[in-house]
């Protein structure tokens, strides 16, 4: 039986932009309109694909800030 590598021994530094907008939760196009307003990181360039830092998402989801509600506002 071939071994296959596990999910949790590693994590991707780079992200596309439809995983970088699952990682922090979000749809894409919302992820866009933040990347837009400057509240999530630009892409980086790799020949003709665009990459996202996890080291960049990171910081920015942290400055997103919080509120203060309780479960029952959740909907």
């Amino acid at each position: 039986m071939p071994k296959v590598a596990s999910p949790l021994l590693y994590l991707k530094r780079g992200f596309s932009r439809v995983e970088a907008a699952s990682y922090v939760g979000i749809s894409p196009s919302k992820f866009d309109q933040l990347v837009a307003e400057g509240r999530m990181p630009r892409a980086k360039q790799i020949d003709g694909r665009k990459i996202w830092d996890i080291r960049e998402l990171d910081p920015a989801f942290d400055e997103l800030g919080s509120i203060d509600a309780s479960w029952d506002d959740v909907r």
